[in-house]
């Protein structure tokens, strides 16, 4: 079967128009072709395992290496193919480019289709409800959350020049024009393939979340926007989805089962985040007028099924919010006790909650409980009457979403109340955030694991048969060794590695500018005032296209505020205008002949592709450390220390060493560029951890610049 993987590789590169030779991309391709031929997928005692971690470097072109391969390989086993990536511009890419351009040369057909996770439809039956006149309890059913922060005010409105509209009458006249066009046919239901995005407080109320739905049990479930899809994604052999999308669905049924199909995660170095992101747990200590409600609808739910509920939910349901107000208190003494301001994240150091937090805490937890089993067994006593008394459904059907609408957060409270009193070996990142950016004070506490790799083996890599990993930035100061530790594939036997390096002459088609400041970088003020005087020199000289990439707000808005009224026509800043408009706005100036500079940060730093003439300088204002106030790498940090080990060297090093490696891999995009990499920290020269990162950069010509003039070449990475 390697063999038919291979000739498929090879059919698409002989198909392709222009192709140029890239030895690395078909090196990728025998390694996943030989990788996975020979797994065994599907129920076996002791089945055959293979993870192939490939990192691809810029121009290898992955996509295809690794589309033809699989899916020839999935459909001689007949089997599927799962591909999951991390950001919407490569699941465009897959849908529009890649995956067509494959069908179109392969001897056998195949289907493809992308996966989206069920909130992004909507569900009929709300809708229904909720346009026109609806019932006279629709508002009551499906109202809008009383506890999201309010819409702006009018004057904040007319501030960023909107026309003010009244929240309700701007939500009825939303949900009669969906209710139209989809009866109309002329929507499918799928909200991104609206013309204009809902706010999403409204597109909450009528979203086809799992917690609302009954399923086949749903008097309009053949109708169904979200189960159409789904139906559509069963006849599919490719399916491509998000690593948020595969790591909630475990289990769920809702993608393949991964030890039946090829799995492919592209983007690989995003898994480590996701996993700490799905696996962790919030609540809200502020907004609880949730609770209010929360009795009323299990009594009114339960009377018209004619049962009786099985405990005293209102009294439950006070001691829960008294108990949450109280947590709330102390919260609130104990962060004031820390500062004056209103916008802080407390942790709590070695995962250990204060004891005057215990009492509480527990109550919230036995509370919280109580209700969550009230609730689940009213839905599963609706979903039972729905299956055998279909003249029921319909009744049932908006009762169980009456009950679903408060299952989330009760679902919230329980977990993360377990979490923040759980005491392990291995602690569990703990804090309190509390914020004004609603324009209320809003107070919440939170948890979270801080080993991904522990959670990634322990539920993805168990499961899986048969996977490609693979990105431009998984080696770390030249190795591997980080990424597998973060991943949880370190432990694993049938894990594979393989660099392939990029068809780029880096030390012909670029080079890398370290600036030597007199100011150290960890000393702010004057190290950002030099930098910024540095960079408005070095940008007073950008003929065409250019991205300056910053590693905080404030050393950005330094330097917006030092541009002079050239300059200021000529940069345009991330925030100022969506992505699309700014990289519109910037091609367009590009073109016309006029030179434009991108200031952006992380994001920006990466899955930006401007080729040519559009950025043919990178500027890296600072060494992009990860942020010391994060929560998490705080507990992970301390935690370590307490093991003897070093979390700079271990930790804070190889992650920014990938960052670094992302943000320089904006410069070179294809085999003509020339493009110059500035950065303006002299550490990644002066110091050790410095040096180290730089071994894991494309090998450009490194120069280094003292006071305006390039002293030495210091030869190649």
């Amino acid at each position: 079967m390697a063999k038919v993987s291979l000739a498929a590789f090879d059919q698409m590169v002989a198909s392709s128009p222009g192709f140029r030779s890239r030895p690395g991309q078909r090196e990728m391709a025998e390694r996943i072709a030989t990788e996975l031929h020979n797994i065994t997928l599907g129920d076996q005692a002791d089945p055959t395992q293979a993870v192939t971690v490939i990192q691809a470097g810029t121009g290898v072109g992955k996509s295809a290496a690794y589309l033809s391969t699989t899916v020839a390989l999935a459909m001689a086993r007949k089997t599927r193919v799962v591909i999951s990536t991390a950001t919407v511009a490569l699941q465009e890419q897959l849908m529009t480019k890649d995956l067509p351009a494959l069908a179109a040369v392969l001897d056998t057909p195949f289907v493809y289709a992308l996966a989206k996770g069920r909130g992004r439809y909507v569900c009929k039956l709300k809708l229904e409800r909720l346009a026109g006149s609806g019932d006279e309890d629709s508002s009551e059913l499906f109202g809008v959350d009383e506890d999201t922060p309010p819409p702006p005010t009018a004057f904040a409105k007319q501030l960023k020049g909107q026309d003010w509209q009244d929240p309700e009458e701007r939500r009825m006249v939303l949900y009669d024009t969906l209710a139209n066009a989809l009866a109309a046919g002329q929507w499918d239901g799928d909200r991104d393939s609206l013309s204009e995005q809902p706010d999403p407080r409204d597109w909450s109320t009528v979203a086809a979340e799992r917690h609302t739905c009954t399923a086949r049990h749903c008097p309009l479930f053949r109708n169904c926007s979200y189960y159409n899809a789904r139906t559509l994604l069963a006849q599919a052999q490719v399916i491509v989805a998000n690593h948020d999308l595969v790591l909630a669905s475990l289990g769920m049924k809702a993608l393949p089962d991964l030890d039946n199909c090829l799995v492919v995660f592209d983007e690989g170095h995003h898994l480590p985040a996701v996993a700490l992101d799905q696996f962790s747990g919030a609540m809200d200590l502020t907004g609880l007028r949730w609770l209010d409600k929360l009795p009323k609808i299990l009594h009114e739910v339960a009377e018209k099924m004619g049962v009786a509920v099985a405990q005293d939910v209102t009294t439950l349901a006070q001691q829960l919010k008294t108990a949450l107000l109280d947590a709330g208190r102390i919260a609130m003494d104990l962060l004031r006790g820390v500062t004056a301001s209103y916008d802080i994240v407390h942790r709590f150091p070695d995962g250990v909650l204060p004891e005057a937090f215990i009492e509480p805490m527990t109550l919230i937890h036995g509370h919280a409980s109580g209700l969550s089993e009230v609730l689940e067994a009213l839905g599963a006593e609706l979903k039972a009457r729905a299956k055998e008394d279909p003249s029921q459904a319909a009744q049932n059907s908006v009762q169980y979403a009456q009950l679903g609408q408060l299952a989330p957060k009760i679902n919230s409270v329980v977990g993360t109340s377990a979490m923040l009193l759980a005491h392990e070996a291995q602690p569990m990142a703990k804090w309190l955030r509390s914020d004004t950016s609603s324009g209320l004070v809003s107070l919440s506490a939170h948890a979270c694991p801080i080993v991904p790799g522990d959670l990634l083996r322990r539920h993805l890599w168990n499961q899986v048969r048969g996977a490609v990993v693979t990105s431009a930035s998984l080696t770390s100061c030249g190795s591997f060794d980080y990424f597998l530790s973060e991943t949880g594939l370190d432990q694993l036997a049938h894990v594979s590695t393989l660099a392939v390096d990029s068809p780029f002459d880096y030390r012909t088609q670029g080079e890398l500018v370290v600036v030597e400041t007199v100011a150290d970088p960890r000393h702010v003020e004057s190290f950002t005032r030099e930098m910024v005087a540095a960079l408005l020199a070095d940008l007073r000289l950008v003929a065409h296209g250019a991205l300056v990439l910053f590693t905080s707000r404030v050393q950005m808005k330094a330097a917006v505020d030092a541009l002079d009224a050239a300059l200021l026509g000529v940069v345009l800043v991330q925030g100022q205008l969506s992505r699309a408009r700014l990289l519109g706005t910037h091609t367009a100036r590009i073109e016309s002949g006029q030179p434009s500079v991108i200031f952006g940060m992380q994001s920006f730093g990466e899955g930006l592709d401007l080729p040519g003439q559009l950025c043919e300088a990178v500027f890296i204002t600072k060494l992009p450390f990860a942020s010391p106030s994060d929560p998490v790498a705080q507990a992970r940090a301390e935690w370590l220390k307490r093991e003897g080990r070093d979390p700079f060297s271990e930790l804070v090093v190889p992650a920014t060493g990938i960052r670094l490696l992302q943000w320089t891999g904006r410069a070179i995009r294809t085999e003509d560029d020339q493009a110059r990499v500035v950065c303006y920290d002299k550490r990644l020269l002066s110091q050790p951890y410095g040096r180290r990162m730089l071994q894991g950069l494309p090998p450009y010509a490194v120069l280094r610049r003292v006071r305006g003039q390039t002293l030495s070449v210091l030869g190649l990475v």
